[in-house]
């Protein structure tokens, strides 16, 4: 999830009681240090215990509770599903169970060297196990089960438990993949995915899961005009289950001991609170990619397959895009720099890989490429500045009951902190709503939803498009008298009608958008019951600062909670996030997956309002909301998707799944018989049209990426009944809106202005 952050560097009254650290580290730090793994994996435990006690909103005291809660969450980050370690394992780790709060604080090592240790002793082990279980046939007429609930399963007693849980986790997944096989040839090659989605078994793990869709892109039967026996169809199981997990094993063989040493971290840094993370070296490039949405290099997503890395996307836009010689599909053999004798890079960790192909802008990569006809080519590529489109926000316009409305969608709050002159989301909002206003739109939605954050002050920016002036978001500090975070701009980019579409994976900023949108009675806040919950805000410190040696290479950087917010009217969005105007069905509002479900969440409470004054020219706000309330109480759609949300409840707490190919099939299909009353979710479409603005054609008739996911997103739009409901509300604020300018109500002295 992504967090809402401040750089050091834009927010020096907040840590002050970090930036002495540096001078202190000094004092009791050698200038010289080893630069073997374990010397820097000491120096960063004492880099991050400190910063963590100077600068945290709320220092965790690390005592034997502390310690505890490190070493489950630490063994469980290791091995979730119990499938490595034996019971003995365990008894020998649990002697350190109250002894590593005293360990972190003397910088000792012992506890992890074991665990890391003994971890790739049975990650080995592990490799003979699962290729023994696959070399044979399975019976599947036996009647016997596997239990899917790792929380509350013991660990194995001995090698040939263990064993046995291999064998019935993999059964598991080949009888599941067998089954669509199955299902496919009886079919002639036709298999409706959203039923067999909805069938899968949705406690057991994905690495070792053939969906339906994998199984659809080998050769059946039926494409190949052949009916294989019972047998052809179990040995291709087991060969692609042999493959899947050849690459799982192949993906953890990339990961060394600096990977499993930054789990080890932010298990001590979870105990302070979730979002407080240690981001190594490589996590805190892609963390800072995420937040600004650009980054230098050739524009290529890369993913490993076995020893090769291949080429799974090119970026639109990008220099490799451009060149037009790379093409998705194609596996990088060796990389070089500029003129420089190339790197064979096969085998190479796909970190690794990564770091050699990235740059700097203007410098010259030279990809050694197998072609997907075999071919092998050369490919010079000049690297440039490579923007992630994903990122960024967008719009679309919609005509409906003969008035043009605006669709906004922002996937998250991104600022370059390096560049002032950069995108952000403010700029990017506001430009949006310019160019809606050139189409003559009567009204704009605001879709934040799965939107996890970002940038503190683009939140401020966009809520000021929207109001007059006045306070967005109060913060405090441990120890510190509140902030309140103004728009002092007068200029309302925006007054007419506005929908804030939520969900609860809408988080951080997002709710802070929603609730100074609600507290001002601006707009409605449309969508889940409640928002995410988190009300904590972050600084990224980079732990290289406190250090004069470079011999240690690059520490990597800490992202702790300094600060928590609060809404304009006192109330922290902290845990109960924030409550929809109008709440509409959600498919997953009934499972556990808010700020209020993660162990170590800071606590709830409020401070002081604000003094602010609320939009008044809404006459008709009430009456909107009591309209929307009614419709979605009386449409049939939404009341599928609360049965359909009570379904998927129901059927998280199912772990047991039978491992008889025929009792297998009977539940599979009594959940297809079941899953078929909510196919008309799938297939829901609102009969609207939505369509790129002017200035985007250009840009498509270029770019054919660029159309195709427009025309994706366009499309998802015309299915989406919660966009269709906040369309409709956007009808039922218009009467007194497009005809009445905006009103703000005058502040009230130390009150708040009721409605």
């Amino acid at each position: 999830m992504n967090t809402i952050i401040t750089f050091m560097k834009r927010n020096y009254k907040i840590l002050l009681g970090v930036t002495f650290l540096s001078l202190t580290l000094f004092a009791f730090r050698l200038n010289t240090v080893n630069t073997s793994d374990p010397e820097k994996d000491k120096l960063l435990i004492e880099l991050l215990t400190f910063v963590l006690e100077k600068g945290h909103y709320s220092p965790a005291t690390m005592d034997d509770e502390f310690s505890k809660g490190v070493y489950k969450d630490y063994i469980e980050a290791l091995d979730p599903s119990k499938r490595f370690f034996l019971q003995s394992d365990i008894d020998e780790f649990s002697k350190y169970e109250l002894e590593l709060d005293n360990q972190i604080q003397n910088k000792d090592l012992t506890f992890f060297d074991l665990t890391y240790t003994r971890l790739m002793q049975r990650m080995e082990e592990s490799k003979a196990i699962y290729k023994s279980v696959l070399s044979k046939p399975f019976d599947y007429k036996v009647d016997e089960s596997f239990n899917t609930n790792y929380e509350k399963m013991p660990y194995a007693k001995n090698a040939a438990e263990l064993n046995e849980r291999w064998r019935k986790q993999i059964k598991l997944s080949a009888l599941s993949s067998l089954v669509d096989r199955l299902e496919i040839q009886e079919n002639n090659g036709k298999v409706d995915k959203d039923l067999k989605d909805a069938a899968a078994p949705v406690n057991s793990e994905t690495v070792f899961q053939d969906n339906v869709a994998e199984t659809k892109k080998e050769t059946t039967a039926a494409d190949a005009g052949k009916v294989k026996s019972f047998e052809e169809l179990e040995k291709e199981t087991r060969e692609s289950s042999l493959k899947s997990l050849d690459e799982y094993f192949g993906f953890i063989k990339d990961l060394d001991r600096n990977d499993y040493f930054s789990v080890y971290l932010n298990t001590i840094t979870g105990r302070f609170d979730p979002h407080t993370n240690y981001l190594a070296p490589e996590e805190k490039e892609r963390f800072d990619v995420s937040i600004s949405g650009k980054l230098e290099g050739i524009g290529a997503r890369l993913q490993k397959k076995n020893d090769y890395t291949e080429i799974s996307e090119l970026i639109s836009g990008g220099p490799a895009w451009r060149g037009k010689q790379l093409e998705a599909g194609d596996v990088v053999i060796k990389v070089g720099q500029g003129n420089q004798q190339p790197v064979d890079v096969v085998g190479m960790r796909l970190d690794d890989v990564v770091k050699k192909i990235k740059g700097p802008k203007g410098t010259e990569v030279r990809l050694t490429v197998k072609k997907v006809d075999g071919t092998i080519k050369v490919i010079s590529i000049i690297r440039d500045i490579v923007e992630i489109e994903e990122t960024y926000a967008k719009s679309s316009v919609v005509e409906k009951n003969g008035l043009k409305y605006g669709v906004i969608y922002l996937p998250k709050f991104y600022i370059d902190f390096e560049n002032k002159d950069g995108r952000d989301a403010g700029k990017d909002i506001a430009l949006e709503v310019s160019r809606l206003k050139k189409e003559g739109v009567n009204g704009i939605v605001l879709d934040v939803r799965d939107d996890g954050g970002g940038s503190l002050s683009t939140v401020v920016d966009i809520a000021g498009l929207f109001i007059e002036e006045g306070p967005i978001v109060q913060i405090k500090s441990a120890g510190r008298r509140k902030e309140v975070l103004y728009d002092r701009d007068k200029k309302i980019e925006w007054d007419g009608p506005l929908v804030i579409m939520v969900n609860s994976f809408s988080a951080s900023a997002s709710e802070i958008l929603a609730a100074a949108i609600q507290d001002y009675k601006r707009g409605i806040i449309l969508g889940s019951k409640q928002t995410y919950g988190k009300g904590t805000v972050q600084n990224v410190i980079d732990l290289n600062q406190f250090v004069r040696s470079s011999s240690v290479g690059d520490l990597g950087a800490l992202k702790t909670t300094t600060q928590k917010f609060y809404r304009i009217n006192g109330g922290s969005t902290q845990l109960e996030g924030v409550s929809s105007d109008v709440v509409m069905p959600d498919r997953y509002a009934y499972l556990k997956m808010g700020e209020r479900d993660v162990h170590n969440a800071m606590p709830w409470d409020k401070i002081d309002p604000a003094q602010y004054g609320v939009w008044t020219n809404n006459n008709n706000f009430s009456q909107a909301i009591a309209n929307s309330k009614k419709r979605i109480a009386q449409n049939p759609q939404f009341q599928l998707v609360e049965d359909n949300a009570k379904w998927i409840d129901s059927r998280s707490q199912d772990y047991v799944y039978s491992l008889n190919i025929d009792k297998f099939r009977m539940a599979q299909k009594q959940i297809e018989e079941k899953a078929k009353k909510y196919k008309p979710l799938q297939n829901y479409k609102n009969n609207l049209k939505f369509s790129s603005l002017p200035y985007e054609y250009e840009a498509m008739n270029k770019d054919s990426v660029l159309k195709e996911k427009r025309d994706r997103w366009h499309e998802s739009l015309s299915k989406d009944i919660y966009v269709e409901e906040a369309l409709n509300v956007l009808d039922d604020l218009q009467s007194k809106a497009v005809t009445k300018k905006p009103m703000v109500a005058k502040l009230k002295s130390n009150k708040l202005v009721k409605s």
